[in-house]
Protein backbone atom coordinates (compact mmCIF):
# COMPACT_ATOMS: atom_id res chain seq x y z
CA UNK A 1 0.00 0.00 0.00
CA UNK A 2 2.67 2.51 0.69
CA UNK A 3 4.61 1.82 -2.92
CA UNK A 4 1.69 3.48 -4.46
CA UNK A 5 1.25 6.66 -2.84
CA UNK A 6 5.62 7.02 -2.92
CA UNK A 7 5.06 6.18 -6.53
CA UNK A 8 2.64 8.62 -7.08
CA UNK A 9 4.79 11.23 -4.70
CA UNK A 10 7.61 10.95 -6.92
CA UNK A 11 5.71 11.31 -10.05
CA UNK A 12 4.01 14.44 -8.39
CA UNK A 13 7.48 15.75 -7.11
CA UNK A 14 8.80 15.34 -10.80
CA UNK A 15 5.84 17.94 -11.99
CA UNK A 16 6.70 20.23 -8.93
CA UNK A 17 10.20 20.58 -10.49
CA UNK A 18 8.44 22.70 -13.44
CA UNK A 19 5.88 24.37 -11.13
CA UNK A 20 9.89 25.30 -9.01
CA UNK A 21 11.88 26.22 -12.02
CA UNK A 22 8.72 27.75 -14.56
CA UNK A 23 6.17 29.47 -11.97
CA UNK A 24 8.88 32.57 -10.69
CA UNK A 25 9.70 32.99 -14.46
CA UNK A 26 5.82 33.34 -15.53
CA UNK A 27 6.04 30.63 -18.00
CA UNK A 28 3.81 28.06 -18.84
CA UNK A 29 3.47 25.18 -16.76
CA UNK A 30 1.83 22.65 -19.50
CA UNK A 31 3.91 24.58 -22.87
CA UNK A 32 7.03 23.60 -24.14
CA UNK A 33 7.85 19.90 -22.64
CA UNK A 34 10.41 19.56 -20.01
CA UNK A 35 13.61 20.72 -21.63
CA UNK A 36 17.28 20.94 -20.88
CA UNK A 37 18.10 24.19 -18.75
CA UNK A 38 21.32 24.27 -20.78
CA UNK A 39 20.96 22.94 -24.77
CA UNK A 40 17.47 23.39 -24.64
CA UNK A 41 16.87 20.23 -25.71
CA UNK A 42 13.37 18.07 -25.30
CA UNK A 43 13.85 15.77 -22.97
CA UNK A 44 12.36 12.39 -24.14
CA UNK A 45 10.16 10.23 -21.64
CA UNK A 46 13.19 7.84 -20.87
CA UNK A 47 15.18 10.23 -18.90
CA UNK A 48 12.18 11.30 -17.25
CA UNK A 49 11.58 9.19 -14.91
CA UNK A 50 11.71 10.09 -11.48
CA UNK A 51 15.05 9.30 -9.76
CA UNK A 52 15.78 6.43 -12.44
CA UNK A 53 16.85 8.40 -14.84
CA UNK A 54 19.13 10.75 -12.72
CA UNK A 55 20.85 7.47 -11.72
CA UNK A 56 21.01 6.38 -14.87
CA UNK A 57 22.52 9.66 -16.88
CA UNK A 58 24.91 9.88 -13.74
CA UNK A 59 23.67 13.71 -13.14
CA UNK A 60 23.73 14.91 -16.79
CA UNK A 61 21.78 15.82 -19.51
CA UNK A 62 22.37 12.88 -22.54
CA UNK A 63 22.68 15.46 -25.28
CA UNK A 64 24.95 17.99 -23.81
CA UNK A 65 26.46 16.75 -20.68
CA UNK A 66 25.61 19.24 -18.73
CA UNK A 67 25.27 18.88 -14.97
CA UNK A 68 21.64 18.22 -13.54
CA UNK A 69 20.45 20.07 -10.25
CA UNK A 70 20.66 17.90 -7.09
CA UNK A 71 17.45 19.58 -6.78
CA UNK A 72 15.27 17.50 -9.21
CA UNK A 73 16.09 14.11 -7.32
CA UNK A 74 15.73 15.87 -4.14
CA UNK A 75 12.24 17.47 -4.65
CA UNK A 76 10.90 14.14 -6.33
CA UNK A 77 12.73 11.88 -3.22
CA UNK A 78 11.21 14.01 -0.54
CA UNK A 79 7.98 14.37 -2.24
CA UNK A 80 7.48 10.62 -2.64
CA UNK A 81 8.21 10.11 0.95
CA UNK A 82 6.32 12.87 2.57
CA UNK A 83 3.18 10.87 0.26
CA UNK A 84 3.99 7.82 1.72
CA UNK A 85 4.43 9.05 5.04
CA UNK A 86 1.00 10.85 4.74
CA UNK A 87 -0.77 7.62 3.58
CA UNK A 88 0.99 5.50 6.47
CA UNK A 89 -0.57 7.60 9.08
CA UNK A 90 -4.02 9.20 7.56
CA UNK A 91 -4.93 6.03 5.98
CA UNK A 92 -6.51 6.30 1.89
CA UNK A 93 -9.40 9.13 2.69
CA UNK A 94 -10.57 11.95 0.75
CA UNK A 95 -8.99 13.89 4.19
CA UNK A 96 -5.87 12.43 3.27
CA UNK A 97 -6.24 13.08 -0.66
CA UNK A 98 -6.37 17.08 0.87
CA UNK A 99 -3.27 16.70 2.85
CA UNK A 100 -1.26 15.59 -0.15
CA UNK A 101 -2.48 18.65 -1.91
CA UNK A 102 -0.70 20.80 0.82
CA UNK A 103 2.29 18.94 0.97
CA UNK A 104 2.61 19.38 -2.57
CA UNK A 105 2.36 23.26 -2.28
CA UNK A 106 4.51 23.57 0.82
CA UNK A 107 7.53 21.66 -1.01
CA UNK A 108 7.26 23.87 -3.90
CA UNK A 109 6.92 27.25 -1.92
CA UNK A 110 9.95 25.83 -0.04
CA UNK A 111 12.08 25.46 -3.01
CA UNK A 112 11.07 28.30 -4.88
CA UNK A 113 12.08 30.56 -1.92
CA UNK A 114 15.29 28.97 -1.62
CA UNK A 115 15.82 29.64 -4.72
CA UNK A 116 13.92 33.27 -5.47
CA UNK A 117 12.98 34.93 -2.36
CA UNK A 118 9.52 35.00 -3.08
CA UNK A 119 6.25 33.20 -2.02
CA UNK A 120 3.61 32.82 -5.24
CA UNK A 121 0.32 34.01 -4.70
CA UNK A 122 -0.85 31.43 -7.16
CA UNK A 123 0.18 28.60 -4.69
CA UNK A 124 -1.46 29.94 -1.32
CA UNK A 125 -4.20 31.85 -2.34
CA UNK A 126 -5.89 29.25 -3.90
CA UNK A 127 -4.38 27.00 -1.14
CA UNK A 128 -6.70 28.65 1.61
CA UNK A 129 -10.03 28.49 0.72
CA UNK A 130 -9.24 24.99 -0.24
CA UNK A 131 -8.21 24.22 3.35
CA UNK A 132 -11.58 25.53 4.00
CA UNK A 133 -13.53 24.12 2.50
CA UNK A 134 -11.67 20.41 3.72
CA UNK A 135 -13.05 21.89 7.28
CA UNK A 136 -16.59 21.53 6.24
CA UNK A 137 -16.36 18.03 4.94
CA UNK A 138 -14.00 16.99 7.96
CA UNK A 139 -14.12 17.27 11.85
CA UNK A 140 -10.92 17.75 12.49
CA UNK A 141 -9.77 20.27 13.00
CA UNK A 142 -13.16 22.06 13.17
CA UNK A 143 -14.00 24.95 10.57
CA UNK A 144 -13.86 27.34 13.07
CA UNK A 145 -10.37 26.48 14.36
CA UNK A 146 -9.09 26.59 10.57
CA UNK A 147 -10.61 30.24 10.12
CA UNK A 148 -9.06 31.33 13.55
CA UNK A 149 -5.66 29.99 12.37
CA UNK A 150 -5.52 31.69 8.90
CA UNK A 151 -6.76 35.16 10.84
CA UNK A 152 -4.72 34.44 13.74
CA UNK A 153 -1.31 33.31 12.34
CA UNK A 154 -1.10 35.87 9.65
CA UNK A 155 -2.48 38.81 11.91
CA UNK A 156 0.13 37.62 14.30
CA UNK A 157 3.05 37.67 11.36
CA UNK A 158 1.64 40.91 10.31
CA UNK A 159 2.35 42.23 13.53
CA UNK A 160 5.77 40.90 13.26
CA UNK A 161 6.67 42.63 9.93
CA UNK A 162 5.25 46.02 11.30
CA UNK A 163 7.90 45.76 13.93
CA UNK A 164 10.79 44.68 12.21
CA UNK A 165 9.80 47.73 9.41
CA UNK A 166 9.51 50.32 12.61
CA UNK A 167 12.33 49.21 14.84
CA UNK A 168 15.14 47.82 12.50
CA UNK A 169 13.98 49.84 9.03
CA UNK A 170 13.44 47.11 6.99
CA UNK A 171 10.64 44.21 6.65
CA UNK A 172 11.56 41.10 8.96
CA UNK A 173 9.44 38.80 6.99
CA UNK A 174 7.65 39.07 3.17
CA UNK A 175 4.02 39.21 2.81
CA UNK A 176 4.21 36.22 0.97
CA UNK A 177 5.36 34.19 4.76
CA UNK A 178 1.73 35.74 5.41
CA UNK A 179 -0.12 33.86 2.92
CA UNK A 180 1.83 31.05 3.57
CA UNK A 181 0.88 30.92 7.55
CA UNK A 182 -2.76 31.56 6.34
CA UNK A 183 -2.70 28.59 4.31
CA UNK A 184 -1.26 26.38 7.08
CA UNK A 185 -3.90 27.42 9.11
CA UNK A 186 -6.56 26.70 6.42
CA UNK A 187 -5.31 22.97 6.63
CA UNK A 188 -4.17 22.46 9.85
CA UNK A 189 -5.74 24.81 12.39
CA UNK A 190 -4.83 27.11 15.12
CA UNK A 191 -2.82 24.59 17.28
CA UNK A 192 -1.11 23.67 13.39
CA UNK A 193 -0.66 27.51 13.51
CA UNK A 194 1.52 27.55 16.99
CA UNK A 195 3.75 24.63 16.36
CA UNK A 196 4.79 26.33 12.25
CA UNK A 197 5.59 29.36 14.08
CA UNK A 198 7.30 28.55 17.20
CA UNK A 199 9.13 25.55 14.92
CA UNK A 200 10.16 28.38 11.90
CA UNK A 201 11.11 30.94 14.55
CA UNK A 202 13.32 28.37 16.32
CA UNK A 203 14.67 26.41 13.45
CA UNK A 204 15.11 29.89 11.04
CA UNK A 205 17.52 31.27 14.28
CA UNK A 206 19.39 28.42 14.57
CA UNK A 207 20.42 28.15 10.63
CA UNK A 208 21.09 31.99 10.40
CA UNK A 209 23.51 31.99 13.38
CA UNK A 210 25.31 29.46 12.55
CA UNK A 211 25.91 31.19 9.09
CA UNK A 212 26.87 34.31 11.17
CA UNK A 213 29.15 32.22 12.70
CA UNK A 214 30.65 30.54 9.67
CA UNK A 215 30.90 33.77 7.95
CA UNK A 216 28.23 33.02 5.34
CA UNK A 217 25.73 35.24 6.35
CA UNK A 218 26.26 39.13 7.54
CA UNK A 219 24.11 40.05 10.32
CA UNK A 220 21.77 42.49 8.20
CA UNK A 221 21.38 40.40 5.21
CA UNK A 222 18.00 37.98 4.88
CA UNK A 223 17.67 34.31 4.32
CA UNK A 224 14.22 32.77 3.50
CA UNK A 225 11.83 32.44 6.33
CA UNK A 226 9.58 30.44 3.91
CA UNK A 227 11.41 27.07 4.37
CA UNK A 228 11.81 27.37 7.85
CA UNK A 229 8.23 28.02 8.39
CA UNK A 230 7.27 24.81 5.54
CA UNK A 231 9.37 22.82 8.33
CA UNK A 232 7.25 23.82 10.84
CA UNK A 233 4.42 22.89 9.21
CA UNK A 234 5.54 19.77 8.13
CA UNK A 235 5.81 19.00 11.89
CA UNK A 236 2.70 20.11 12.84
CA UNK A 237 0.60 18.42 10.24
CA UNK A 238 2.36 14.91 11.58
CA UNK A 239 2.83 15.87 15.20
CA UNK A 240 1.19 18.53 15.98
CA UNK A 241 -1.49 17.66 18.28
CA UNK A 242 0.84 15.28 20.15
CA UNK A 243 3.52 18.29 20.96
CA UNK A 244 0.45 20.83 22.02
CA UNK A 245 -1.04 18.08 24.42
CA UNK A 246 2.60 17.54 25.73
CA UNK A 247 3.18 21.31 26.52
CA UNK A 248 -0.35 21.82 28.25
CA UNK A 249 0.37 18.74 30.35
CA UNK A 250 3.67 20.09 31.36
CA UNK A 251 2.31 23.91 31.95
CA UNK A 252 -0.06 21.70 34.69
Amino acid sequence: MLALPLILGLMVGSFLNVVIHRLPKGESLVFPGSRCPACQTPIRPWDNIPLVSFALLRGRCRTCRHAISWRYPLVEGLTGILFALTVAQFGVTLQTAFLLALLGGLVAIAFIDLDHQIIPNAITLPGIPLGLVAGVFFGEPPLLERVIGALAGAGFLYLVLLYGGAVYGQDAMGEGDLNLIALVGAFLGWKGVVVTILLGCLSGSAVGLVLIGLRRLHRREHIPFGPFLVFGALVAMFWGDALVEWYLRFLR
